[in-house]
Parts: C-alpha cells; sequence; structure tokens
C-alpha cells in the first residue's frame, strides 16, 4: 500500500469531549427531554443503556434527566434490568411525548450546538504538504503528465476552490475524484445539529465514510470518518443548495456542501446542470471569497455555516461562457486538461490491457491510435482505449468467443463507437 493510499491517521486536537452535564451540552434541555420522551413514546419504554446508545448522550446525564422526569412524574419504573432501569412513560409523559412528536419526530443521536460545529469544522481546515512525486501516487492508476500535476499541486496546497476544464473525455472527472487521496487524516462529523430549537441532520453513511474508532473521551454525538467526497452532476438543483425539510418528521436536511465541509464538493459536467451557471455562481459568490455561508429555516431565520471545502467544478465548456470575471476570480486556479499525447495514449493503453489481462495482438496500440485519429481529425482522448476494449469485449460475448485485442476486433469496435457524418440531402 502505498503512502498516498494509507489508512487516515487520528488527529484528535480539536475533537469535543464527552459532556457529563445538561450545561455542558450546548443545546436547550428542552431538546435533549423531547429526544428521551420521543424515544419512550415511539418505543414502549427503555433503559438507561438502550438511551445512551440510541441517543449517544453519557449515563451521568441520563442519569440527571432520568431523575427529573421520575419526580415530574413522566415516567414510572417497571423494574430493573441487571444494574439498571427499566421504565416507561406515565399517562402524563405519553401526553406530552405525543404533543412533542407532532411538532418533530427526530429520535436520533442528540444533535450539537451550531457554535460548536462552527468552532470543530473550522479546526479540522484542510492542510496538506504535497509534491509532485506526492501527487504522482495519489494519481497512479492514471496517466499524468508532469506538467499537469505541476499545475494541480499549487491549487491543492492552498485548498482552493479548482477549475478543470477541457474537452470531454479527458479525465477531469478521474482526476477530481482522487484528489481526496491527498488526505491522510480524519475528521469527526456530528450526527445532527441544532439550530433556534430545531433539528438538522447531517451525518450521512453514503457520503460520510464512518471509521473504527472509540474513545472515552470523545462526545459519541460526533462520528469519526474519512474526510468526505460528494460528486454532483446535472440533477444539481437550486433546492439542493438549500436546507430541506422532511415534512413527514419535521427534521431538516442539510444540503450537499454543509454535507462536504472539511472535504470535497465536485460540480460534475458544469454548464449542464438543472441550475442555471449564472445562478449557481451568484448562490456561492460569497461562499467562495469568504468561506461562509447562510442557510435559512422555514421560519425564516438565518444562521451562519462554514463553508470549508473544496468545491472543484469540472466543465468541457468554456468557462468564460460559463462565469464572468468577479466569479473566476474567486477560483483562483483553472487547469486546462488537454487533449492526450500519442505517447500517454499508448501507455494508457498498455495499463487497461495490463490491468484486465487481456490478450493482445502485436501493434494493436499503435493501429488503434491511427484508426482514432481518422475519425476525430488527429485528436486523442484518453477515454477511448477503455471504451473501445469495452466494445470488444461486448462483441466477443456476443460472438460466444474469448476476449482478444486484434486489428479486426479494433475495426469492428471503432466502427461502433464513432459516429459517421450523414451525407447531406439534396
Amino acid at each position: 500500500m502505498t503512502a498516498a493510499h494509507a489508512a487516515p491517521t487520528l488527529r484528535q486536537d480539536c475533537w469535543p469531549i464527552v459532556p457529563d452535564r445538561l450545561e455542558d451540552l450546548g443545546v436547550p434541555r428542552s431538546v435533549v427531554a423531547d429526544l428521551v420522551l420521543r424515544y419512550l413514546w415511539l418505543h414502549g419504554s427503555g433503559t438507561l443503556a438502550r438511551l445512551n446508545e440510541t441517543l449517544k448522550l453519557s449515563f451521568p446525564l441520563l442519569e440527571t434527566l432520568f431523575h427529573q422526569f421520575r419526580n415530574q412524574q413522566l415516567l414510572e419504573v417497571k423494574g430493573m434490568t441487571g444494574n439498571d432501569y427499566s421504565f416507561s412513560l406515565t399517562a402524563g409523559g405519553r401526553a406530552q411525548a405525543s404533543g412533542r412528536n407532532e411538532v418533530c419526530q427526530y429520535v436520533g443521536p442528540a444533535p450539537v450546538s451550531i457554535q460548536q460545529y462552527q468552532k470543530v469544522v473550522k479546526a479540522q481546515a484542510a492542510h496538506v504538504r504535497v509534491s509532485r512525486e506526492s501527487l504522482r501516487q495519489a494519481f497512479d492508476d492514471l496517466v499524468l503528465p508532469d506538467g499537469l500535476l505541476d499545475q494541480l499541486g499549487p491549487a491543492l496546497i492552498g485548498h482552493q476552490s479548482l477549475f478543470l476544464y477541457g474537452g470531454t473525455g479527458n479525465g477531469k472527472t478521474s482526476i477530481a475524484e482522487r484528489i481526496l487521496r491527498i488526505y491522510h487524516d480524519s475528521i469527526v462529523v456530528p450526527y445532527a445539529v441544532e439550530v433556534d430549537g430545531h433539528i438538522i441532520s447531517l451525518f450521512d453513511p453514503v457520503v460520510h465514510k464512518q471509521l473504527p474508532f472509540h474513545d472515552d473521551l470523545l462526545d459519541p454525538r460526533w462520528a469519526v470518518c474519512e474526510r468526505p467526497c460528494i460528486t454532483v452532476g446535472g440533477e444539481l438543483s437550486a433546492a439542493m443548495l438549500e436546507l430541506r425539510l422532511d415534512e413527514s418528521t419535521r427534521v431538516f436536511i442539510s444540503p450537499c456542501q454543509m454535507k462536504a465541509n472539511n472535504g470535497i464538493l465536485i460540480i460534475d459536467d458544469f454548464g449542464r446542470q438543472v441550475l442555471a451557471p449564472r445562478d449557481l455562481l451568484n448562490r456561492w459568490i460569497v461562499p467562495l471569497d469568504r468561506r461562509v455561508d447562510y442557510l435559512t429555516l422555514s421560519s425564516g431565520m438565518k444562521f451562519q455555516v462554514p463553508f470549508e471545502l473544496m468545491v472543484v467544478f469540472s466543465t468541457n465548456l468554456n468557462p468564460h461562457d460559463l462565469a464572468d470575471e468577479a466569479f473566476l476570480r474567486r477560483i483562483q486556479t483553472k487547469v486546462l486538461v488537454e487533449n492526450v499525447s500519442a505517447e500517454v495514449f499508448e501507455e494508457i493503453f498498455r495499463r487497461v490491457m495490463q490491468t484486465l489481462q487481456v490478450p493482445t495482438e502485436p501493434g494493436c496500440v499503435e493501429y488503434l491510435r491511427e484508426r482514432c485519429q481518422e475519425y476525430t481529425a488527429t485528436v486523442l482522448r484518453a477515454c477511448y482505449p477503455r471504451d473501445i476494449y469495452c466494445l470488444v469485449k461486448a462483441i466477443s460475448e456476443y460472438e460466444g468467443r474469448p476476449v482478444r485485442m486484434t486489428r479486426v476486433n479494433i475495426d469492428r469496435a471503432v466502427a461502433l463507437y464513432f459516429a459517421k457524418s450523414q451525407p447531406k440531402e439534396a
């Protein structure tokens, strides 16, 4: 395993410690009390151990709540499970829990305060040191010239937003997705955040890759994860950049840029989204400049969240056709991913054949390059070797014979792959 692909190291200097008192949670007591009531209302009964597992609250804190609820006659003890209490809601407790459930149905890890979230995200801002050699290791499964690596390096060190542009099929998306490999540390991500009494769900198991880690000092409301990487394409809409209220649970869902904090957000095929480029640029012109974003609750209240991420725009369109000078100035690095040279094309072909263990007729690499150039007016793209292989494989499977890269198979695949010019009608 290379250094570029090593397991993340743990950085615990800025991680929050477990709170044992209600006043140390940083969120209103009512929010925590409602969580306990809703849990018991949903499950019928509970123990301190089950509450600890679900709500991620410490035993001393839960014991304090337990005795307060008992004194208020909101719950009653049914018995003991080992050294733990088994309890359920009283009639008064059920009535109160039912009312709170109509306001919000969230039952999960207790939220952290928006202030603590801001502080931890800022403290976890990425600081990397890269060189041409370390970048070569990070992109070791791609064939990239040193000149391209030397353009990427400064942008990655500064953790600034990046604009990758150039012809289609030259590996812009592949490059963007592998930038995550330059990070070798871990971060903590809260399961949920509280703002003005509202709960915002943040942790997403699809986005946040959780690491096996246990520390009795770490606040369990935070999950230890690798830095996230989110890719959005043509489906990106204005609604995805704002809080979304789940009408059935009354829980807010965090937008994609908030989930990508401390990581990377890739805007793939920029300029071809449902959201017009100008609208996206206007929405993010302040966050890209000041590294803070502003979100709005359904009540109309605005609040600030960190915009501590690298945004990578990938497009095959001309940047000047998509954005004005004011926006391009805020994306300090623009890297042109050019069409590949003959040497790079042939190296890509050799790697594809070697990786997939495809028997290859001598001279096929030069023959494929010449055939592609015939169709594209000498333009070569990085995607051609693998795409042509996939067609050769499909042809071979269709005819029930072993996959083999030959001139005959290349001719058939190339004829299927490239569109021929239609003769004009009289």
